[in-house]
């Protein structure tokens, strides 16, 4: 056996072990690789290239992957923040006025919303404990995560197992049926109850706080809305069952549009129409326009406020962290719903019909919003872990003249650097913004975002000065031809 080394020997063996700085990764316009870049040792306002050789090594997350050692755009392998914006901000400006256009939204923009407001992270997903079944239903679970990545299962994989379970013991009429039943509405309740948390923490935050973060995610939201008249209504995906995306869009005056119809009781319908908003300029008859400030809004898994009702699908009256959500099933016409009606994916209803519905409506949605020619998608802090999502991307990317955004804080399951490198393999088609300094939620909004209006001044500008200074050019050079053909 062999005898361990002194502590000042383990430390000094450990300090020579590499190590992975943190992530950042650039790849926009014609760039052939991405870029990896940490800050400056020297000068905290500047940037440097990591060159290959520094994340090559054995048990590096990013031995495999290729990144850019000598960008054309950088000095030496150095550059400044501004030059980043000048790279990525006019890249995102264009991309944003795709002929269509569509942000899908991981949790990541709650944590950072959360954050920013709390000083804290937001309520994960942790696994629990199911009882007697916490064995088989942990083992499923167990692969069904390593599958897409995840070294652990979370909540959402417990729930689609256990809903499974719950199935097959009733079609067996089993008497622990009852017991997992119970157990899966325990889960779902709690869960519940750590979503309104969440919200609640951001809304009970500190008022400076509070109002900092609601203002940036009003930036961040008007960024990607902000769309002329003449282009297709901005899309928003989220996997999140929170409402922080209604309430920035509330405060920013967006008009999201969904499947839900009514006003006291919202109902959920498969046969909307395109539905639009639009408004009679003064003077004008018969040619409506566009109204600004419309969205049109998709939440794929559920939401906490979404609830079954006998065959239908409602949206409760729930306010934005509501401490909880028990006393809201009390309504007349709700009699018998629990916390194992909320539609919070994957949903536990047990008819099959309904256990279909009303996701594959919002996913065909997704599909069909996607998979179009001249088609752009940002994803934001979505970690690439739901395969059923994955598959739509991997098709919308079949289609040449389609493109991917995608920005992420960091990418801890490894998904995103796997996606761009292996499952999909077409970089000439995708952008990535990765890691604190450029996708912080703050950083990304006043630093690389498009302008949150609609810009045409700036478009007028240039196109004066162009007439300006091209007149200009064009005058000299004809002057200095003129002389040349005097000249003996």
């Amino acid at each position: 056996m062999e005898t361990p080394p002194p502590p000042a020997r383990a430390k000094e063996a450990e300090e020579q072990t590499p190590t992975c700085p943190a992530l950042n990764v650039v790849k926009t316009r014609d760039d052939k690789k991405p870029v990896f870049f940490k800050l400056n040792s020297g000068d905290s306002t500047d940037y440097e290239v990591v060159p290959t050789s520094e994340l090559h090594f054995q048990g590096s997350p990013y031995q495999d992957y290729r990144f850019e050692d000598t960008p054309s755009w950088t000095k030496d392998g150095r550059f400044a923040k501004k030059d980043l914006r000048q790279r990525i901000e006019p890249w995102l400006t264009a991309l944003f006025q795709s002929e269509h256009f569509s942000l899908l939204v991981g949790s990541g923009i709650t944590h950072a919303v959360h954050y920013m407001a709390a000083n804290g992270p937001a309520a994960g997903l942790d696994g629990e404990d199911f009882g007697d079944f916490s064995q088989p239903i942990n083992a499923a679970a167990k692969k069904s995560a390593e599958r897409i990545g995840r070294k652990n299962p979370n909540l959402e994989d417990q729930l689609r197992v256990a809903n499974e379970l719950l199935r097959g013991l009733e079609v067996q009429g089993e008497q622990s049926a009852g017991t997992l039943k119970a157990e899966i509405e325990a889960k779902l309740k709690g869960f519940a109850k750590s979503i309104l948390d969440s919200e609640r923490g951001i809304a009970t935050a500190e008022n400076t706080e509070r109002e900092k973060a609601f203002n940036t995610l009003v930036n961040f939201l008007m960024s990607f809305a902000s769309r002329t008249g003449t282009r297709d209504r901005l899309n928003i995906f989220t996997t999140n069952y929170d409402r922080v995306i209604e309430a920035g869009a509330e405060i920013a005056g967006l008009h999201l549009i969904d499947r839900f119809i009514g006003n006291l009781s919202p109902i959920f319908r498969s046969s909307r129409l395109d539905l639009d908003m639009h408004y009679n300029p003064p003077g004008i008859r018969g040619e409506p326009r566009y109204l600004e400030g419309v969205a049109r809004f998709t939440k794929l898994h559920g939401s906490v406020d979404w609830i079954q009702v006998e065959d239908e699908i409602r949206r409760l009256g729930l306010p934005f962290g509501a401490t909880t959500i028990k006393p809201y099933f009390q309504a007349p016409g709700f009699e018998g719903v629990d916390a194992h009606k909320l539609m919070i994916y994957p949903n536990a209803a047990k008819d099959v019909e309904t256990s279909q519905f009303p996701y594959v409506e919002l996913f065909r949605d997704f599909a069909a919003a996607l998979c179009r020619p001249n088609s752009t998608l940002v994803t934001y802090g979505y970690s690439f872990g739901d395969d059923h999502i994955n598959r739509v991307i991997r098709d919308m990317m079949t289609i040449p003249s389609t493109h991917l955004v995608i920005i992420s804080r960091d990418d801890n399951l490894g998904q995103i650097l796997s996606h761009y490198e292996q499952k999909i393999g077409r970089p000439s088609q995708m952008s990535l913004l990765l890691g604190p300094e450029l996708a912080d939620l703050t950083n990304l909004t006043e630093n690389y975002l498009p302008k949150s209006a609609i810009d045409r001044q700036t478009s007028r500008m240039s196109e004066l000065l162009k007439m300006r200074y091209g007149t200009k050019d064009a005058e000299k050079k004809s002057e200095d031809q003129s002389e040349g053909e005097k000249t003996p």
